[in-house]
């Protein structure tokens, strides 16, 4: 929790390793996942870096393990998954995985090359074999006397032998084809086609084939030649075919004998190939995780820097201090399992700007932490707000969304994706949206169990009111409330009210009242302010707790108490108020006052800010009829008061805090001025002993991190700031607080739109008396759920989730949060199984 509430103090550690147990201390820091490198070598490209040789050969492995792969998928061969994932290899292992994974390609190759060519066999065999049996009837018409007329006019002077050419054209050719012949024979070439009924498989690109056998008869060796090119340009392919029928029976015998033939042989190659697929199958998961294992390893050792003497790898890296422990044990075993004499070990030092931002998280909690770090990640060491927006996010929402049923709906999915986390989580979708709701499955329990405890609040389940413990009104029909009121009026002074509140939530009765809206409006608008009011000044307090550990207190004095102080005097004083009057001006209260005599609140703030007296415009009443003007004796002043020092504030926060930064700087140069001297004459002794620091040492500058004071900035700039800041704030204390007002809106609109759905949908359907009501019941039902999971529950949910998170990032963590760190990006082997088929980032 303590690294929930501020980010993880990190170490910025310097790494002294043995060249041969490099490999195994990465390795092992790489399964423990507690470690960020730093890249040394950023000048150098990634072609000049050490171990560029074994991150290549590593690629060349992945690339042919794809290869395999995609030939396992084409022949829809499952690829099961791990149950073990396996441990990075040894770099001597690398050979026999390159081995192994050669020889499986090629024999993949050789397989996939032998089944192409055969396929492409029986393709011609099973074409040519269509040609001999589609085209007897052509050379039968050969002999007749129609083709000769056709071919050499209606009174040929004698007859002559015709020649011909028989083949395949892709069907959607056809009809261009014939066309071409026409046109360059000028009608003298008869075609004859038909189709082949069974579609045939390209070999090569697997795509299926609908062709046409055709026999074109010419006379004269020149329309044979353009007869030929023709058929070539339209990728005809062309077979022999005897012209006696003899000739062709005893070929189309032979064609179909090697087709069996050539059939069993083909099925044989598939059985040879799917046994090897489906062994290759098994290894294809674990070689893909080992190979990327290792070739994450070599990146990060590619960060690292050899000392001069070429006997040692210096690598930086920043570490959560209290793992160092874990790192020290890692390098120790690295060594110890290479058989290193000279043991590893590690130096902490000083770094020369903020470390990154570390906080531990677990699967409930690292969905809130994702919607801070969606804003911004956290400077190094403040505070977190995810703590407390666990209890704030999905309270807000509810508020908007408080609505029983619709709240079990939420929570009922939400618990369905926790209970199985295991499965889905195997299932790696690529569908964006659901993995964003699996991401944050908790955070949509948690929203609806409280829209559940809201909706119970509200006594509002699917805009339906629940008499659960009967209601406090009861109803005296005297002359009073037949014949004097226009409608039935509940006194809560008289004996309509038994003076004991509903036990939990609103009372039932509202739901007949015609003022329900009005109440409401009343009841939900001062709830959104008050909730508002407190949400702002805990955020406020919590920058306590960053001035007091970034050793700042005089900040809370110069600029914490100026600010709560604004809020407090100002809008928890209106807050005050709006309890004030609920008890002063209750239906029995001590003072004997009237509700309908009491002032508006907002009125009062009003007057509060314009510094108004208010005039009493009921000169005509009586006392004891006309409304208060103020809830207590001496309230205008007490008021002027509380608005002058809020004001008195505005200064405070205006110059406070630049007049402490100049300062504190004013003081820095002046001993800097002073020691200039005491300086010099160190650095020449230093010199004259030969002890001067080594050259490029990181400075001794702090690594507290945190919030930026602009201390170094040009005075003017922190005066500017400072009246930025300043107005900002002021400003939006204002802004804020009516921001507030969006959990009112949000929340009657969800209300009176639930019951606008059932009144104008559901209600419907208990309209009708008869057998066929029933059955139409069910479909106004089903109607009434769509539309209410899909505009209610999805619409108005997805819609009161970006408020709430509005609320927090500009109205709640505006007050104390800065984000402007960077996360800490540890360098895992585990997230090698997330990994795509990109290159590896480390």
């Amino acid at each position: 929790m303590g690294s929930l509430f501020r980010s993880e103090q990190m170490s910025l550690c310097q790494l002294f390793i043995q060249p041969e147990a490099a490999y195994a201390s990465v390795n092992l820091l790489g399964e423990e996942g507690i470690v960020q490198f730093r890249d040394l070598n950023g000048e150098m490209s990634a072609f000049q870096r050490k171990f560029v040789s074994e991150v290549r050969r590593c690629e060349e492995v992945e690339r042919k393990l794809r290869y395999i792969a995609a030939e396992v998928k084409k022949d829809d061969v499952c690829i099961p998954e791990l149950q073990e994932i396996p441990e990075a290899p040894n770099p001597r292992e690398l050979i026999d995985l390159e081995a192994q994974v050669e020889r499986t390609e090629n024999e993949i190759q050789e397989l996939s090359h032998n089944a192409t060519n055969l396929r492409s066999n029986f393709v011609e065999l099973t074409e040519l074999r269509n040609v001999l049996e589609k085209t007897d009837a052509f050379f039968q018409e050969q002999e007749g006397e129609s083709v000769s007329r056709a071919l050499i006019g209606d009174e040929p002077s004698s007859r002559t032998q015709l020649g011909f050419v028989a083949g395949v054209v892709p069907r959607e050719r056809v009809f261009s084809f014939e066309r071409m012949l026409w046109r360059i024979s000028r009608g003298n070439v008869f075609l004859r086609r038909a189709d082949i009924e069974e579609p045939l498989l390209d070999p090569t690109t697997g795509k299926l084939l609908v062709k046409t056998v055709f026999v074109a008869f010419y006379q004269g060796e020149q329309l044979k030649t353009r007869v030929k090119k023709v058929c070539s340009g339209f990728h005809a392919t062309l077979y022999p075919c005897p012209c006696t029928l003899a000739e062709r029976n005893t070929m189309v015998t032979e064609v179909k004998t090697r087709l069996e033939d050539l059939n069993m042989v083909l099925n044989q190659t598939d059985d040879h190939r799917q046994r090897v697929l489906v062994t290759v199958a098994r290894e294809i998961p674990k070689w893909t995780v080992m190979i990327r294992k290792m070739k994450a390893i070599y990146h990060t050792m590619n960060m690292f820097n050899m000392d001069v003497t070429k006997k040692c790898l210096i690598g930086e890296c920043w570490v959560p201090t209290r793992d160092l422990g874990t790192v020290n044990r890692a390098l120790a075993d690295g060594g110890k399992s290479v058989g290193s004499s000279i043991p590893s070990f590690l130096n902490v030092i000083q770094a020369c700007g903020p470390p990154p931002t570390f906080n531990r998280t677990n699967k409930f909690t690292q969905g809130f932490q994702n919607l801070i770090d969606s804003y911004g990640i956290a400077s190094y060491r403040e505070v977190n707000p995810a703590l407390y927006t666990i209890v704030t996010f999905p309270f807000l929402f509810a508020v908007m969304f408080g609505d029983l049923g619709h709240g079990i709906i939420l929570a009922v999915f939400g618990l369905w994706m926790v209970l199985r986390e295991q499965a889905l989580t195997k299932q790696k979708s690529n569908n964006e949206i659901w993995n964003i709701f699996f991401a944050g499955r908790y955070i949509v329990l948690m929203m609806g169990l409280f829209s559940m405890y809201t909706g119970f609040i509200y006594n509002d389940i699917f805009s339906r009111s629940l008499n659960i413990f009967g209601s406090s009104w009861k109803i005296n029909y005297n002359t009073s409330t037949v014949f004097t009121n226009e409608m039935l009026q509940l006194d809560p002074a008289t004996d309509d009210y038994n003076k004991k509140p509903y036990p939990f939530g609103i009372d039932p009765v509202w739901q007949l009242a015609e003022n329900k809206i009005i109440f409401l409006n009343t009841y939900k608008m001062k709830l959104s302010i008050i909730l508002g009011v407190v949400h702002m000044i805990f955020g406020v307090f919590l920058s306590t707790a960053n001035h007091v550990h970034f050793r700042k207190a005089v900040y809370i004095v110069l600029e914490f108490l100026p600010q709560v102080l604004f809020l407090i005097l100002l809008f928890l004083y209106m807050v005050v108020m709006m309890f004030m009057k609920f008890v002063m001006y209750a239906a029995e209260n001590p003072l004997k006052r009237s509700a309908r005599c009491a002032p508006s609140v907002l009125i009062m703030f009003i007057n509060m800010m314009l510094v108004k007296t208010p005039e009493d415009k009921e000169t005509d009443k009586p006392p004891e009829k006309k409304c208060d003007l103020f809830m207590y004796p001496g309230q205008h002043t007490v008021q002027l008061v509380l608005l002058l020092v809020a004001l008195l504030c505005i200064p405070v926060m205006l110059i406070g805090k630049p007049m402490y930064i100049l300062m504190c700087s004013s003081r820095r140069r002046d001993r800097k001025v002073g020691s200039n001297g005491t300086q010099s004459t160190s650095i020449e002794m230093q010199v004259l002993n030969g002890s001067a620091g080594i050259a490029g040492a990181p400075s001794s500058k702090s690594e507290n991190g945190g919030h930026s004071d602009h201390e170094d900035e040009p005075p003017m700039e922190i005066i500017i700031h400072q009246i930025i800041h300043t107005i900002e704030y002021v400003l939006s204390t204002v802004s804020h607080t009516a921001s507030y007002l969006r959990l009112w809106a949000l929340s009657l609109a969800h209300a009176q739109l639930s019951e606008v759905l059932w009144t104008m949908v559901m209600q419907n359907g208990f309209m009708f008396r008869n057998y066929g009501g029933s059955v139409l019941l069910y479909v106004i039902f089903a109607v009434w759920a769509a539309l209410t999971v899909s505009i209610l529950v999805m619409m108005e949910g997805l819609s009161a989730f970006l408020h709430t998170l509005r609320l927090h990032w500009v109205e709640f963590m505006s007050k104390f949060y800065e984000g402007l760190g960077y996360p800490f990006q540890p360098f895992s082997l585990r997230k090698v199984m997330d990994e795509t088929e990109e290159p590896i980032e480390t």
